[in-house]
């Protein structure tokens, strides 16, 4: 199998219009796919396991090759006022590479966009060359800004190197499900 790259990152919002709003409108993403009506089906339903699903997406371009996809469903499977934690299993968070952190939040901000904190900027350790800071969407799923100052790749090969000749064997896929 060769993996050429991620075609897409979906996130599930609870209305699409206002979301298609702060995504294209406040974070100027262009649409990769135009808004589709509400669609249905058993097809459907297999493919994503959700029995009498039906929904209605976009999708943005974040790049050159990278799609950021939302998607709202008539009816979610709970009525949550909040995404789960960060430090939830199954939460994720999408982040959107910029050339300067700094003035992507700044211009952000004058738009109304609230930030968790100031930009972390980390000089040390795996990470060393990140400037990031993260923000939420409109239903409070978490976003961050990244920028790569710089990237030590030939350190960052030999520490991927000794872990993986230091690892303890993994456990066998499927364990524990």
């Amino acid at each position: 199998m060769n993996i050429s790259g991620i075609h897409h990152t979906g996130l599930i919002v609870k209305d699409l219009d206002r979301s298609i709003a702060f995504y294209h409108d406040v974070l100027g993403l262009p649409f990769a796919v135009e808004p589709t009506d509400w669609f249905s089906g058993e097809q459907l339903d297999q493919g994503l396991r959700v029995p009498d699903a039906e929904l209605r997406l976009t999708c943005f371009w974040a790049g050159p090759q990278s799609r950021l996809e939302l998607l709202e469903y008539r009816r979610l499977s709970a009525d949550m006022d909040r995404p789960y934690p960060n430090n939830t299993l199954g939460a994720g968070h999408v982040c959107l590479q910029v050339d300067d952190v700094h003035a992507a939040k700044a211009e952000l901000e004058a738009k109304g966009v609230e930030f968790y904190s100031d930009v972390n900027v980390v000089d040390e350790g795996p990470l060393a060359g990140w400037r990031s800071v993260y923000f939420a969407d409109p239903d409070g799923l978490s976003l961050e800004l990244v920028e790569i100052a710089y990237a030590d790749e030939a350190q960052r090969a030999a520490n991927v190197a000794e872990y993986l000749r230091t690892r303890p064997a993994p456990a066998p896929f499927g364990a524990g499900r």
